[in-house]
Parts: C-alpha cells; sequence; structure tokens
C-alpha cells in the first residue's frame, strides 16, 4: 500500500465488522498513512431485533460495540451506515426468490456487489473518499495494457485457506479501481498476530462462516418464508420412495435430512413442474463434466477468445478443476477434464489463469 503521510492523505472508508480481519485492515491502513474513517455497515436481521435478540451476525449490537472500541483506539472516525431495506430487498428476497425456482443461490457473492462494492462505495464517493477496503482475503494488481492504459487484476491471497476471490467474481473495473485489500498478503495467523500487536480487542469474535442474516439453520429460515410445499421423492428409475416437504429444502449432492429408509440416498435433481424431488443411491451419479452457465462477468470487461482453457471452482470450498469455456448464445458451457460432484443450479462458478481471478458466472 501506497504511504500517504500529510495533509494529502488519500481518504478510505474502511468497512470494519468487529472481526479480526476488517479491525486489522484499518489498522493497517493507518499505519500506511491513509486518512482512514471507519464504516459499520447495520444489514437486515430476522424479525423481533431487540426483542428477540435475533441479530444479522455481521451487525449485532456486540459487533458494532467492537468496531466502535477499534475505531476509538486506531484514533479515526467512526460512523455507521443503515442498509437495511437494500440489504432485505437485493439480497434477501433475492435469495428466497432463487431457493423458490429450486435453485441453491450464494448470497454473499451478490452482497459484495451490490452492498459492499456497491451501495458502500457510491456512499464513500458522495463523501469524496479515494477508496473503500474490507477485510477480504484477495489482492489486486495494477498493470499496463499494449495500448498504455491502465487495468485492474484481482489475485488469489497468499494465505490459500483463506481465499475469498471466489466470493468477489461479480466485481467491475470500475469498483476494483476503487477497491483496497489490506489483509490479501497475510496469513491469518499474521493477522491474528498483528492484532495483539495494535492491541485490537477482536480476538475473541466468532468467525462467521455462514450466512449471515439466517440465525439458525437454512431449512428453519425457508420453513419461515417459503412454508413447505409436500411432493413425491422418486427414484432415478421412477420408483417413488418417499415425500418431500418442499424443493427449497434440498440442494444437489445432499445427503443428510432426506430421511428414507433404505439409505444412504443423495439429491440428484429436482423437477419443478411436477414438484418431484429424485434421489439417488449411487453415489457416481452426481459426477457431471459439463455444466451451463449464465451472467457471465469478466474482471477485465472485455470478454476473452473462446474457446478458453481455464481452472474453474464450482463452490467455495471446491478444488478447482481444469475445463475449456465454450460459448453456447446467450449461455456458454464449461467441459471439465474430469468429472465434478454436484454440480449446483444456483451456485457460482468462477474462473482462473493462475493466481488470476478472470470473472465468472452462475450455473444454471
Amino acid at each position: 500500500m501506497d504511504k500517504n503521510r500529510g495533509k494529502n492523505a488519500q481518504k478510505v472508508i474502511c468497512a470494519m465488522s468487529g472481526g479480526v480481519d476488517s479491525s486489522v485492515a484499518a489498522a493497517l491502513l493507518k499505519r500506511a498513512g491513509f486518512d482512514v474513517v471507519g464504516v459499520f455497515m447495520k444489514f437486515w436481521h430476522d424479525s423481533g431485533g431487540e426483542k428477540s435478540g435475533n441479530w444479522n451476525r455481521c451487525c449485532s449490537p456486540e459487533s458494532e460495540n467492537r468496531a466502535r472500541k477499534v475505531a476509538k483506539i486506531l484514533k479515526i472516525p467512526f460512523y455507521v451506515f443503515n442498509f437495511e431495506k437494500e440489504f432485505k430487498k437485493r439480497i434477501v428476497d433475492c435469495s428466497l426468490k432463487e431457493y423458490k425456482a429450486g435453485r441453491t443461490p450464494n448470497p454473499c457473492v451478490i452482497c459484495n456487489k451490490e452492498i459492499k462494492f456497491g451501495l458502500l462505495l457510491e456512499k464513500a464517493l458522495k463523501l469524496n473518499a479515494d477508496y473503500i477496503a474490507t477485510g477480504h482475503y484477495a489482492k489486486k494488481q495494477k498493470v499496463e495494457n499494449r495500448k498504455q492504459k491502465v487495468e485492474y487484476r484481482l489475485l488469489q491471497a497468499k494465505d490459500e485457506e483463506k481465499d475469498q476471490s471466489y466470493f468477489l467474481w461479480m466485481l467491475t473495473q470500475r469498483q476494483l479501481k476503487r477497491a483496497l485489500f489490506p489483509i490479501g498478503d497475510y496469513t491469518r495467523k499474521k493477522v491474528e498476530k498483528l492484532a495483539r500487536k495494535f492491541r485490537l480487542p477482536v480476538l475473541k469474535a466468532k468467525k462467521s462462516v455462514e450466512i449471515c442474516f439466517i440465525e439458525t439453520t437454512i431449512n428453519d429460515f425457508l420453513k419461515k418464508y417459503l412454508k413447505t410445499r409436500p411432493g413425491k421423492i422418486l427414484r432415478k428409475n421412477g420408483k417413488m420412495v418417499g415425500e418431500h416437504n418442499g424443493l427449497w429444502f434440498y440442494t444437489i449432492g445432499q445427503r443428510k435430512g432426506i430421511e428414507l429408509a433404505g439409505g444412504p440416498y443423495y439429491v440428484l435433481d429436482k423437477n419443478l413442474k411436477k414438484n418431484i424431488l429424485i434421489v439417488t443411491k449411487n453415489e457416481n451419479d452426481l459426477y457431471k463434466k459439463e455444466l451451463i452457465i449464465k451472467n457471465i462477468n469478466w474482471i477485465s470487461g472485455k470478454e476473452p477468445r473462446l474457446p478458453l482453457r481455464i481452472k474453474a471452482k464450482i463452490r467455495y470450498r471446491h478444488n478447482s478443476a481444469m475445463a475449456t469455456l465454450n460459448r453456447l448464445k446467450p449461455l456458454s458451457s464449461l467441459r471439465f477434464k474430469l468429472s465434478q460432484r454436484s454440480i449446483t443450479p444456483g451456485q457460482s462458478v468462477v474462473f482462473y489463469r493462475g493466481q488470476e481471478l478472470l470473472g465468472g458466472g452462475i450455473i444454471c
């Protein structure tokens, strides 16, 4: 990061959740000489709020208090932005619509595009900020192309286990230009050491690993908002083996929670028109070599020449695999060298070349 000492320091709005990563990100920016402003974002939480204690884990009162304490220690201004209405409409309602359509969405990907690098960035620019910063484990690289035009690349983080570039595939050049990822060159262990060094009271904060606006389980959440819609469970050969409570409660490859005798059974497919869940006892049925993609975004803003050989990830914790991307107007197809398990409609498939994230799309 550039050092910007003195009156001409560049202004950075740093998203602070009260966790270790975003707190250390703010501290590193301050140390590098930026004019840092801490911002805590309030997202939608399930009905009840203060009375029921149903808080979004990303923005509970405890999280806000920790972020406020960190800002005080760092001697930086601190503000709270309320994005509850926008979050409900763009993230929660959108996710429920996807589940109802039988797909399995990834709310974090949409949140990064619409909220953290969307609404927050727009607000930051209105406040005359030069950048926004987050605690994502990812890296940005500034390069000049052959026409001496500046472009920005998105790279995987130094810590491969913590790398979060997968969730950022929807970003544009405009957003990336204004984004900083202060902890991208650090491992999680190093980040924790820095938190101790800066004396930040965040090491006991719980790590956020699930969907932030879901308090207990996804199924409990879906029961509340989508209710139940019973239907048949059929094997691949058409034999009925039971009943389900609603297709949105199941995802491709799922084993637990099907509750059928004589298993194990795996979710193989969904027939939305007939409201039928299709299962299999043969795990090999879950492996496929090809998938169809919609809504592709290229980080560079330009589609490369196809067909294109890449490494692709079909979910966050999936090991990237060699594949070839082809155009099928208006969609595209991705064919893997080796079959992949549980390709799931609604999930993001992300493209890499070496350490660079080229872009991604939604699996149909």
